[in-house]
């Protein structure tokens, strides 16, 4: 279990990267948790507080079983859903937050995915 010291520090990362990005109805925030074995994204409007759409490697829709595809394919095909249920409903473009979580690995392969289904960061 983390300390409390560890707990300030993820929790003073995460709001220095929020600080920084803001969803609109035209650029939702796509807002990325990664657990240990399972990745999860959010598109929200922050001004109304909205989650639009949502994906992870939970989705009925993914045919990814845990233990045959590697976590990085997942987290690129948990992308590419998202992409096209956003497209689905007109959004082509968003701001991407990645939370406390560093850009490379899962995080990475879940941006790139969404931007090879054509989605705009």
């Amino acid at each position: 279990m983390a300390t409390k010291k560890i707990e300030k520090i993820r929790l003073k990362r995460k709001k220095r990267v929020r600080g920084k990005v803001f969803g609109t109805e035209v650029k939702p925030r796509l807002c990325v948790f990664r657990s240990a074995s399972h990745i999860y994204v959010q598109a929200i409007v922050d001004g109304v507080g909205k989650t639009l759409v949502e994906a992870s490697t939970l989705s009925k829709e993914l045919v990814i079983s845990p233990g045959r595809s590697k976590k990085i394919d997942a987290a690129k095909e948990v992308g590419t859903l998202l992409a096209k249920r956003l497209q689905e409903i007109g959004i082509r473009e968003a701001v991407f937050d990645r939370g406390r979580f560093l850009y490379h690995g899962r995080v990475k392969a879940l941006a790139d995915g969404a931007r090879e289904a054509g989605l705009i960061f």
